[in-house]
């Protein structure tokens, strides 16, 4: 018990068990930030070790995937401010931030139904997630995720109505940008039209 508070706390081993079942969601939010597979795996440990450290915040019983999510984010734009300034990255040994990676689709690790997602919509989609801003593509990964809109908010640090408008336009963009999907795609077989006239 908190002596402040007189809630229950979660010590780090408890909450690092819990936690471990949200490694291939906050994985699929990193990689769609960072854009890029390797810095999307260190983000998600320094989320984890940031987590860790502060277990005893986490009140149990609230929303825990929500909580990670936010440390993932904050700590996203902690490390991109960070790079910003830091007039090293960047030089010329390094490779240009502006490539990306090439999708492998080890992103997806176990998750089946994304797998299948992803297989049967091929990667226009995934383009056209990726051509959204930043806060833009957040909204949108944490409610394909489940979150509600109030969750989201705390995630994101922003009102409620910031998150609908942003959910809102980036749903409005995704749909423009995908609308020639189904026209650009090549049709299945289909059955021959008959020539014979009608009596």
């Amino acid at each position: 018990m908190s002596p402040v508070t007189g809630e229950a706390r979660w010590q780090a081993a408890e909450l690092g068990r819990e936690a471990l079942a949200y490694a291939d969601t906050l994985h699929n939010l990193a990689r769609y930030l960072t854009r890029n597979a390797t810095d999307a795996e260190d983000l998600v440990q320094e989320t984890y070790t940031r987590a860790l450290r502060a277990a005893a915040q986490f009140t149990p019983g609230t929303n825990l995937k929500a909580w990670l999510f936010r440390i993932l984010r904050n700590t996203f734009i902690s490390l991109y401010r960070r790079q910003r300034r830091d007039p090293t990255v960047g030089g010329l040994d390094t490779v240009n931030p502006s490539q990306h990676d090439a999708p492998d689709g080890g992103w997806l690790r176990g998750d089946l139904e994304l797998e299948h997602l992803r297989t049967v919509v091929g990667e226009e989609i995934e383009r056209a997630l990726m051509s959204l801003s930043e806060e833009a593509r957040t909204v949108v990964l944490l409610d394909l995720e489940g979150l509600s809109e109030h969750e989201v908010a705390s995630v994101v640090g922003c009102p409620v109505g910031t998150v609908k408008s942003r959910l809102s336009r980036a749903r409005m963009a995704l749909r423009h940008q995908l609308a020639d999907y189904g026209k650009t795609r090549t049709p299945g077989p289909t059955a021959p039209c008959s020539t014979k006239p009608s009596s």
